[in-house]
């Protein structure tokens, strides 16, 4: 981590998630089994802190979210206990009308903002921002093929929250997202209207994170970090054009492919060898943080 300790995963305390360490990957459990794994401000703070902590440690190139197979959730969505108050601080609206911030939303813009690879195992069912922003904001979703998932916003009197309206079409297409998010029906992964979301559907809640966590091994051995942050880039920010995209990715080729990855990329091709990447977000990429923001193209009209 660039000028600051590293972290120790397992020793953060936190109350609502367990963290570790394995190799490159970190994984993150949902420990609220007893509350089946309900979303609050506890959950909300740690989901931040973790993300941003794994987007600048070096050692760390994909980040899984779970829960335990046996717990009664993935996440059954808000603690909503006690009403809707829980989900914004009331002295934040003493600071204007629209000073409230959707924490569903808080920790879906951690998740993107997460330069490495994330993952979501969902090996429960889900519902509410367990469907949001538990799931959307990620790179990839494993799931078990008995999920029950709902997004069930219309049919509590809110609407759906957590960056959802913006990801979910994007990810699926709109008409589908509309069967979804307007209904507040309850779906199987193996849904025409929402398979598309996931990369695998396993057919036990057993299977969906040893399988993700092998996918996960495989990316962390055989990816470049600093190709994966500027893809996700591209992917999250790309131009209003062909035109203007056409700059982003032009400047992303050209710092690539004359960096130390870009050369081994190459070197590893030409022996039939696996890659060995050198470079690092921490060491290489300082100069282009925050990432989401660079490269943009005043930026690269100059550097051309």
């Amino acid at each position: 981590m660039h000028k600051m300790a590293l972290p120790d995963y397992r020793a953060l305390g936190y109350k609502g998630l367990l963290v570790a360490l394995d190799g490159a990957v970190v994984t993150i459990i949902i420990n609220r089994a007893k509350q089946r794994n309900t979303f609050d401000n506890t959950i909300v703070n740690e989901l931040i802190e973790v993300f941003e902590l794994c987007d600048r440690d070096d050692r760390v190139r994909v980040v899984i979210l779970t829960a335990e197979p046996t717990a009664p959730a993935y996440c059954s969505g808000a603690d909503i206990s006690g009403g809707w108050n829980l989900l914004w601080v009331p002295e934040a609206e003493k600071e204007g009308e629209h000073a409230h911030r959707d924490t569903g939303g808080q920790v879906s813009l951690a998740i993107l903002n997460c330069r490495k690879l994330t993952i979501a195992a969902i090996n429960g069912h889900a519902a509410g921002v367990g469907m949001t922003g538990m799931q959307l904001p990620f790179d990839f979703r494993f799931v078990w093929e008995g999920a029950k998932l709902t997004f069930p916003f219309v049919r509590r009197g809110i609407v759906p929250e957590a960056v959802s309206t913006y990801l979910l079409p994007r990810l699926i297409g709109h008409s589908r997202a509309n069967s979804l998010l307007l209904t507040g029906a309850t779906v199987s992964p193996t849904s025409p209207y929402i398979r598309d979301l996931y990369h695998q559907i396993l057919p036990t809640r057993e299977e969906v994170y040893p399988a993700a966590k092998a996918f996960a091994d495989e990316l962390a051995a055989n990816t470049s970090q600093v190709a994966v942050a500027y893809a996700k880039g591209l992917l999250l920010h790309p131009g209003e054009s062909a035109e203007e995209n056409h700059l982003l990715d032009s400047r992303a080729m050209k710092l690539l492919g004359s960096s130390r990855d870009g050369a081994e990329g190459v070197l590893s091709f030409k022996e039939r060898r696996l890659p060995k990447f050198p470079d690092t977000l921490g060491k290489n990429l300082s100069s282009w943080y925050p990432w989401w923001r660079s490269p943009n193209v005043k930026h690269c009209q100059s550097k051309l």
